[in-house]
């Protein structure tokens, strides 16, 4: 793109990348399908991957099948807006890309009502977790919303976080390595809103729990408890942060880069709730991996017995005693099955010691049985939780994500049946790839010719025969009586499997292998459809067996631990079952047939992960091992079958859309059938017939070579349409331009004319203006000069006016002046002779009242200069300020006293003023309550500082209390909880004292019944003792209706303000003064008979309460400390 002036000019080559995206064939970076891939070979195959890999390209295809390549590093190619981009696309409409298979797969399920399966498969560290949790997450964004269907989202994917920490471990090839097969179904309702799921688990490698190779980790689980759990939690599960102390984990890879085990556990846990875990549940799950971590700190030491046989014993039982506090098991019963092993034949029991070597065995058979079985468990415990609720007709996507194919420089029993796993997998994805290519054939009416591929039935076969498979040989030997070792069962191979093709060993009858020396004699090879595998038979045996001694299953299922009793029903000695369990190798086959039964179901979805290097390292591709992994996959064989028949087929209508321009009956709009306008392209195009082929839907291309040669032509044909779009823009930009450069010198002349106009008026207006100016000046000068004129005409007038006035006043004045001062002298005269007279008259007076008078003002000048002083020195307006200035002079005393009650009075007047009603009652109450009792009750100075406050019980706001509120109409003015006193024993009894205006009530606490209301008239006497006690009695009048049991002893917190209100109540109510009785012996009238209540000195047994004892008939006696 160039600049031209301020035009932009767009050439042809630019114009094509700027083409919106709308197939995988646009701006292509190497093949996106490999079945496109021309030529076809193991080199093209790697170079094509090589060169996507580089341009950030981690997606290809080969027909409906995703390769995905581990970057090893974050792409932003999983956002929200990709989510969005692939939602509700063509599976073939935009770049390779894992959102598309899975929104293919999910769309299908939901508008075509197919269950679906997506198989994620490829060696460890190449991304099948990865891979399974993108599905998820991109199924859970793109289905509805919604608080349940969110919830059920969540369970589903908090469910990973779980398994991986319980199943997952860091190998020399992966930190996040899945060491289990999981195959998620998840269920979809009729809308395609999840409903929920089930998990199957295959194959937990539980030998890791034991030992690790170097290089590598146990189970993320047991790091994470350790760095992440807080002291207390450790503590709780009698464990200690330091790796080191535990011999199941391996030190040199106990930290990895990258990975923050301690926020790892936190997640795992908040997963576990999430999911539905109890903390119950969550506790013992933690508590048995606890016990396994520990059980690997057990060490044995040899002891002979009497009969010469050898024993083992446990060196140091602390270990042993903490894992029985954690699973409640009785130790000397775990002892003795570390020590001993009990075989029963029918009605006999033989019991044998057991060596320091079938110890340890028998140790770590427990262990990893124990977390197998729990692996199991929580597999099951997800289910319950995430399984669907309803029971309406469901639909399902599966999603397996298994391991991958292994070959390993030793390869034993676990890469056996995970092998022949992967056997079954690719001969399911044949028959199914290859049934999906015939229906295609089919339903679009194209002739379906016989494709040649290698069947590896053969190689499953030579694995899982009832008869002759080595599965069987296997079982067989494990259940045959006698010596049985891994070299008899090598030897029994040799003897059935020496003439399969597919078999080798050197101990065979074949001769073609006895000089093999690549070929060990305790190894035998199978050619796989991978390649040849070469397995080490040692250890086959034992790992089928998977034996966990009888008596540790008893021990286990003795313990008090809930779990691990569920753990091992089989340790029920109700339920002893003397047949042999099923072998490793026979339940594994049973669930792959499952498997492969289920799979067979659903309509199929593949994803095979390659990893680019065994570094775990971004921007390095190792063709070597891609090269491998490409071959035990069967990715050419994949190709090839696709591209049997036709490489590449599309319908009619996006094909018309996107090669449209390539002919002239076509272009632009083609307005006939989308199919008679392919025909038509394609004849125009001479194109070979055996090249094509028409279906019902779709057009099929038979080599990509044709389909190459169309986007060619595309392709020139766009960059011509371009220049052709470029043209036409330039003509109508220079119209455009021209047409508006017109316009505007129009404009420009009508508005120069307009402005030389508006100059000419304004010119000739303004001489106008100037000529007026000129004229009404010369006005307005002759105006001036004659007002002038006619001014100074007046103004002289009245200056001689002023003149003359001015005389006239000022010769009167002067008279009047002279005329003032001649009688102001007359009576200047005579005063000083009046004054002269006086003096003369009272001369003999003065002196003798000079001292009186000169007494007079001084004492006048002391009283001012007094109260000046006070002015400046006068106290706070605080009442309860005591201090007042000094006297200065003694006579001033009486007045300086006088002053200062004056003043306090004042300011109390002025500090009461401020007082609300409210304030007004409480300072009533307290000062009636000091009149009452000050110096006379001991209690009385410990509730002065206390505020009354009456309600004590809300029982507005408490609905215990409600029935009592019904029944109460007035206002309440206090309610306590008091203690009566029994007349029969002297125990206290709780009830709720209720004073209102007119009655005093007792009612039960617990009930809120009301046993007793006595009208405040009826109160004839209050009588307490003078002592720090809370008794006091309530007198009745006699004859009254309420006095029918006698009077009330009551016990109370809060006495003071109780009696202070009692007494207040009834004087306004009654007009008369209750009589307030302090005495420390009173009469008390219980019924007929009057008791005397004595209150006496006493040490008490319950601290500080006092206490009341019925001494007799007759006295009561209250003893206060």
């Amino acid at each position: 793109m160039k600049k031209r002036g301020r035009h932009l000019i767009c050439f042809p080559a630019k114009m094509a990348k700027m083409e919106v995206k709308t197939s995988l064939l646009d701006n292509m970076i190497g093949v996106g399908d490999m079945v496109l891939l021309e030529p076809l070979n193991e080199d093209s195959f790697i170079n094509n991957l090589r060169k996507r890999f580089d341009h950030n390209e981690v997606y290809t295809y080969i027909g409906s099948v995703v390769i995905s390549i581990n970057p090893y590093r974050s792409l932003p190619i999983y956002t929200p807006e990709k989510v969005e981009e692939y939602r509700n696309r063509n599976f073939y409409e935009l770049s390779p890309h894992i959102f598309a298979l899975s929104d293919e797969a999910y769309r299908s399920l939901r508008d075509q009502d197919k269950d679906q399966c997506i198989l994620i498969t490829g060696e460890s560290g190449a991304g099948k977790t990865e891979a399974s949790k993108l599905v998820m997450s991109y199924v859970a964004a793109v289905c509805g919303k919604g608080a349940e269907v969110n919830q059920v989202k969540e369970q589903l994917l908090q469910s990973n976080p779980v398994l991986e920490a319980f199943g997952n471990a860091k190998t020399v090839r992966n930190d996040n390595s899945s060491r289990f097969g999981k195959y998620m179904d998840i269920e979809f309702d009729f809308k395609g809103d999840p409903l929920g799921g089930v998990i199957s688990n295959y194959l937990l490698e539980k030998s890791r729990v034991v030992k690790q190779p170097r290089g590598e980790r146990n189970f993320h689980i047991f790091y994470q408890i350790l760095s992440g759990a807080s002291e207390d939690f450790l503590c709780s599960l009698k464990l200690e942060r330091d790796f080191s102390r535990y011999n199941y984990l391996g030190l040199d890879s106990a930290k990895v880069n990258g990975v923050d085990d301690a926020a790892n556990f936190r997640t795992v846990r908040n997963a576990m709730q999430i999911v539905g875990f109890m903390d119950h549940e969550t506790q013992s799950v933690f508590e048995v991996v606890a016990a396994v971590l520990k059980l690997g700190n057990i060490e044995f030491k040899p002891e002979s017995r009497v009969n010469g046989l050898d024993e083992s014993k446990i060196k140091d039982k602390n270990e042993l005693k903490e894992i029985c506090e954690l699973t409640g098991i009785d130790q000397s019963v775990l002892e003795r099955a570390f020590s001993f092993r009990t075989v029963e034949a029918k009605q006999e029991k033989v019991s044998t010691t057991l060596n320091v070597a079938q110890a340890y065995y028998a140790r770590d058979a427990l262990a990893k049985n124990l977390y197998s079985r729990l692996f199991s468990w929580l597999v099951t415990r997800i289910n319950e939780s995430i399984k669907a609720q309803t029971k309406v007709r469901k639909k399902v996507m599966g999603v397996l994500d298994i391991y991958g194919f292994e070959i390993f420089e030793d390869n034993s029993f676990e890469q056996f049946i995970i092998n022949y796993c992967n056997e079954k997998l690719q001969q399911i994805f044949i028959e199914l790839t290859l049934k999906e290519e015939q229906e295609e054939y089919i339903r679009e009416g194209i002739e379906w010719t016989h494709i040649e591929y290698f069947n590896n039935a053969i190689i499953c076969d030579l694995i899982e025969n009832n008869q002759t498979g080595i599965l069987a040989m296997l079982d067989e030997e494990c259940l045959r009586p006698g010596t049985v070792t891994d070299d008899t069962f090598l030897e029994k191979l040799n003897q059935v499997c020496a003439t399969h093709q597919h078999f080798e060993s050197r101990m065979s009858k074949c001769s073609r292998f006895l000089n093999d020396t690549s070929l060990p004699h305790s190894c035998f090879r199978i050619q796989h459809y991978a390649g040849k595998v070469m397995y080490q038979v040692e250890g086959f045996v034992d790992k089928n067996n998977d034996l966990l001694y009888r008596d540790l299953s008893q021990a286990m299922w003795k313990a008090s631990h809930s779990l691990i009793k569920a753990l091992f029903p089989e340790g029920n000695p109700a339920k002893i079952n003397l047949k042999r369990p099923p072998t490793a190798g026979s339940q594994f086959k049973a669930s792959v047939a499952t498997l492969m039964k289920n799979l067979q179901t659903k309509n199929p979805n593949y994803i095979r992960c390659i990893k680019p290097n065994d570094k775990k390292a971004a921007h390095v591709f190792n063709d070597a091992l891609v090269c491998h992994q490409i071959r035990y996959l069967g990715l050419l064989e994949n190709v090839r079958v696709r591209r049997a028949g036709y490489a590449f087929r599309q319908a009619y209508e996006p094909c018309l859309e996107r090669y449209k321009m390539l002919c002239k009956q076509t272009w632009p709009h083609w307005r006939g059938p989308a199919r008679d306008g392919v025909k038509v392209l394609f004849n125009e195009l001479k194109i070979p017939e055996e090249e094509f082929s028409f279906g019902r839907s779709k057009i099929f291309i038979r080599n990509p070579r044709t389909l190459f040669k169309l986007e060619d032509l595309r392709k020139q044909r766009l960059e011509d349409l371009a220049t052709l779009i470029e043209k036409i823009y330039r003509g109508w930009k220079c119209r455009t331009r021209f047409l508006l450069m017109k316009k505007s010198q129009i404009v420009i002349a009508s508005w120069y004319r307009r402005y030389a106009q508006q100059k000419k008026y304004q010119k000739i207006k303004s001489s106008a203006i100037i000529v007026q100016s000129y004229i009404r000046g010369w006005k307005a000068r002759k105006l001036l000069r004659e007002l002038k004129h006619q001014k100074r005409c007046n103004e002289a007038a009245t200056i001689i006016a002023a003149y003359w006035h001015g005389t006239q006043a000022r010769r009167e004045l002067k008279r009047l002046k002279e005329e003032a001062r001649r009688k102001h002298a007359v009576a200047v005269i005579w005063a000083y002779w009046l004054g002269l007279k006086v003096r003369r008259e009272y001369r003999k007076f003065f002196r003798a009242n000079a001292g009186r008078k000169i007494y007079e003002f001084t004492l006048q000048r002391l009283m001012q200069k007094y109260f000046l002083e006070m002015k400046n020195k006068m106290p706070s307006l605080s009442p309860i300020d005591k201090n007042w200035p000094a006297r200065p002079y003694l006579f001033l005393d009486s007045t300086h006293k006088e002053l200062k009650r004056i003043f306090h009075l004042w300011r109390c007047k002025k500090y009461r003023d401020q007082f609300t009603d409210q304030q007004k009652l409480i300072y009533e109450e307290k000062l009636e309550a000091s009149e009452l009792f000050k110096d006379k009750k001991a209690l009385y100075p410990a509730s002065v500082g206390q505020p009354f406050q009456g309600a004590y019980l809300e029982i507005s706001k408490n609905p215990k209390y409600k029935k009592l509120k019904d029944a109460v109409d007035e206002k309440i003015i206090i309610a306590e909880v008091v203690n009566k006193i029994n007349r029969a024993n002297g125990k206290a009894t709780s009830r709720i004292f209720l004073l209102t205006k007119n009655n005093v009530l007792l009612a039960d606490q617990k009930s809120g019944n009301i046993k007793s209301e006595v009208p405040l008239g009826d109160v004839t006497k209050v009588s307490m003792s003078s002592q720090n006690d809370g008794f006091f009695a309530v007198h009745l009048k006699e004859g009254s209706g309420a006095a029918g049991k006698g009077d009330f002893l009551l016990s109370s917190d809060h006495l003071i303000e109780m009696a202070t209100k009692l007494y207040r109540t009834t004087l306004s109510q009654t007009k008369q003064k209750l009589n307030i009785e302090i005495s420390d012996e009173f009469l008390v009238q219980f019924r007929q008979d009057k008791v005397c209540v004595k209150f006496i000195q006493g040490s008490q047994k319950n601290g500080n309460i006092p206490t009341c004892k019925r001494k007799n008939n007759r006295l009561l006696e209250v003893a206060v400390p």
